[in-house]
């Protein structure tokens, strides 16, 4: 495969997504979508073997979106590679329930979460970033919304009217860190809490919501 590069369309989120260091779970899913593209057709056995041993040596998010970006975007993912398409809206509407997006999941530009007595977890960790801001409108009676971040993501509260709710809040990494996803929390919040942390390290290294 002849090399190339990814165009960023002049964000500098998604550029500066595109340096990220790539985890073990990033390569498994390039993996799985070249997989895809091959029993599809479109790439042959030498290129599949190819891209596969390029994805398991990768070291960025941008090295791993190479290897998708001649592929259509319901295989590839977009710049970012992943295993799906980011939707521009996402709604979550639930009362008494819990609901959580974790490892994998594609962050979309805009969510509505309307909950009433539960709990909502959005785990930025492990998620596909396709987008450099997320807006979240929220309505929220009783119950909590946990924002999960990682390096480089920024939650505003700011346009977030609170009534008798309590909003906590801390970035992950320093203020020196370039900014990948930028997430714009508006609506109403009454009898309950927005949480905005780091996932905690427990034995081993690895990262937990818990």
């Amino acid at each position: 495969m002849s090399g190339g590069s990814v165009q960023d369309g002049g964000l500098p989120g998604v550029a500066a997504a595109l340096e990220l260091r790539a985890s073990h779970a990033d390569r498994d899913r390039v993996v799985d979508v070249l997989s895809i593209a091959a029993g599809d057709g479109r790439l042959t056995a030498e290129e599949l073997d190819e891209r596969v041993e390029a994805a398991l040596t990768a070291r960025t998010m941008g090295e791993l979106a190479v290897l998708t970006a001649d592929l259509p975007a319901e295989v590839g993912g977009g710049a970012v590679a992943s295993g799906g398409r980011a939707k521009d809206v996402v709604r979550i509407d639930q009362e008494g329930a819990s609901t959580r997006r974790g490892d994998g999941w594609v962050v979309p530009r805009r969510m509505e979460i309307r909950s009433a007595w539960g709990e909502v977890t959005l785990d930025f960790t492990q998620a596909v970033i396709t987008h450099d801001t997320l807006r979240i409108d929220l309505d929220i009676r009783g119950g909590s919304l946990k924002l999960l971040t990682r390096p480089g993501g920024v939650v505003d509260t700011d346009a977030l009217v609170t009534h008798y709710g309590k909003i906590k809040t801390r970035r992950a990494g320093g203020l020196d860190v370039p900014v990948v996803l930028r997430v714009e929390v508006v609506g109403e919040l009454s009898f309950g809490q927005v949480v905005v942390r780091a996932p905690r390290r427990v034995f081993g290294g690895k990262l937990t919501g818990v």
